[in-house]
């Protein structure tokens, strides 16, 4: 798929990407984070931010394969997953949208990030599984591996989540 799209110009690039209509964005724009006023960071380009990951989602790319015209991968796909940890997503098809092509949008996005979570845990348990693992092989570093264990992996989210949780 990577050569595909590399042999692509950007012009082909845009008849390929899911872009919102006018109306969709006046309709989508009210509920989302990041608007002048509201606390934290404002965004640059929420628009371009949902295009983007619309584009994600639509072909079930990876986050780095996101074409320059998006801005930075990196910082799509943390405010993704910041807003996907926070259950934003979520929360944006439960609002007042009334398009059903946008409903359905925003629904293609939950689904995705629904199987992106499923693929963290999934690594997490992994790695509880393994360090279990190596504890019993060096009884020495038992005490470490405890410590790991007793460590929530929400910890390292806790710092920003209060930014983006509705209230």
């Amino acid at each position: 798929m990577l050569t595909k799209l590399a042999s692509f110009t950007t012009n082909e690039l845009r008849k390929y990407m899911i872009k919102l209509q006018d109306e969709q964005w006046q309709e989508l724009e009210p509920f989302l984070l990041g608007k002048q006023g509201d606390p934290g960071a404002n965004a640059k380009n929420n628009r371009l931010f949902i295009e983007a990951v619309l584009w994600i989602v639509s072909r079930n790319s990876a986050w780095r394969h996101l074409p320059r015209e998006f801005g930075n991968w990196t910082a799509a796909y943390m405010r993704f997953r910041r807003w996907n940890e926070c259950d934003f997503w979520r929360q944006l098809t439960q609002s007042e949208v009334r398009d059903p092509a946008l409903l359905q949008l925003l629904e293609r996005i939950v689904d995705y990030g629904d199987l992106y979570t499923r693929r963290i845990e999934q690594r997490q348990e992994r790695r509880i599984c393994r360090t279990v693992y190596e504890a019993t092989l060096a009884p020495a570093d038992g005490a470490q591996a405890v410590k790991q264990l007793a460590l929530s992996p929400s910890e390292s989210i806790l710092h920003w989540v209060h930014l983006v949780a509705p209230r």
